[in-house]
């Protein structure tokens, strides 16, 4: 069992990335689970060149939404959640506001303050539709790209750099970031080597982003999140198991949509389908029962996104690459650089 402060290291804060970098580095990490694991820089090309025929590719095809609107005293509020017409649940610094404060946004919008917590219960004055908040809203960077670019607000280019290029189904308020590594071409290569590349959904929301809080990792309470499976992808998933395929995994969050569906957390439709709300925390005791090959992004340190990478992989070896990641000068976090975990050794 490991605890909050095992999931703990430090980093230099210039190797926060602030913008995407082209190409990505990619740090492989060949029988991961093992005590003779073997960590080394590879190329895009490189990678891809490790996706044998007959492999299943899993990517998540959720769009963001601009979802992150500022008030006219420049408060940055995150809308996470409708309720109803002029209800929602959203986040933002509430410290210095109480219940019942009036808040107003841009185009004549007013916002209320009914409950604090994580997150926050509001009425608005009147419905914001996505018109609304393509207009005035924008895409919820993290805070330590804000900090490191020390500027608040996007760039222009983040419209582009912050969406990958599949997104398709709206309802993420944060992007999954593995994904931005990779473009459609790099997508067509894969299939061309015949690579089954199939598509999950899950809507990226608090259940990712939040912090923990609870030293207890098992006292730790995992917000819900959206999920979409199609029965193709169902059956891709289960012919590559039965062939002894290697099922790839592009990012923590379409690793948690098929364990969720693995661990019978999703609902079946009539199509063959699944669909249902997740709040899967996975923790080092959990059994992966699809995923062969996690590439991810590196990390938080004391997240629920580091804490998955231990659960793959195994924390000794975890933070032993991280190590050599930060000493390599790797680029952290959301725009940074990418880590590829692979539970067997794929140069053979």
């Amino acid at each position: 069992m490991i605890n909050l402060d095992d999931l703990d290291y430090s980093y230099p804060s210039e190797l926060v990335a602030t913008e995407p970098q082209r190409p990505s580095r990619v740090l492989m990490v060949e029988n991961c689970r093992r005590e003779d694991f073997y960590s080394h820089e590879l190329s895009i090309p490189e990678l891809l060149d490790r996706f044998k025929e007959g492999d299943l590719l899993l990517i998540n095809d959720t769009k963001v939404n601009k979802r992150r609107v500022y008030s006219d005293s420049d408060l940055e509020i995150l809308f996470i959640e409708e309720v109803d017409e002029h209800n929602w649940y959203v986040l933002f610094p509430a410290k210095k506001v109480d219940v019942g404060d009036l808040i107003r946004l841009p185009d004549g919008v007013e916002l209320r303050l009914k409950e604090k917590g994580l997150p926050q219960k509001v009425w608005v004055s009147k419905k914001l539709n996505e018109s609304y908040f393509e207009n005035y809203g924008e895409f919820a960077l993290p805070p330590y790209i804000q900090k490191a670019r020390g500027d608040r607000k996007n760039k222009l280019q983040d419209q582009y750099w912050y969406q990958t290029q599949w997104a398709n189904k709206s309802g993420s308020t944060a992007a999954p970031t593995a994904s931005l590594h990779f473009s459609q071409n790099h997508i067509q290569k894969l299939r061309e080597k015949g690579v089954n590349i199939q598509n999950v959904t899950l809507h990226v929301g608090l259940g990712t982003f939040l912090p923990i809080r609870e030293s207890d990792l098992s006292k730790h309470q995992m917000h819900s999140e959206y999920v979409e499976i199609s029965k193709e992808t169902i059956q891709a998933i289960i012919a590559a198991k039965r062939n002894a395929k290697t099922v790839w995994a592009l990012g923590t969050t379409t690793t948690r949509a098929v364990e969720s569906w693995a661990k019978n957390l999703l609902h079946l439709k009539e199509d063959g389908s699944f669909f249902g709300l997740t709040n899967l925390f996975i923790t080092p005791e959990f059994v992966f029962e699809v995923v062969d090959v996690l590439m991810t992004n590196f990390h938080q340190p004391r997240s629920t996104l580091l804490a998955l990478v231990a659960s793959f992989s195994n924390l000794e070896a975890t933070l032993k690459v991280y190590q050599e990641a930060i000493r390599k000068d790797f680029r952290l976090f959301s725009y940074g650089d990418l880590s590829v975990w692979a539970r067997k050794d794929l140069r053979k």
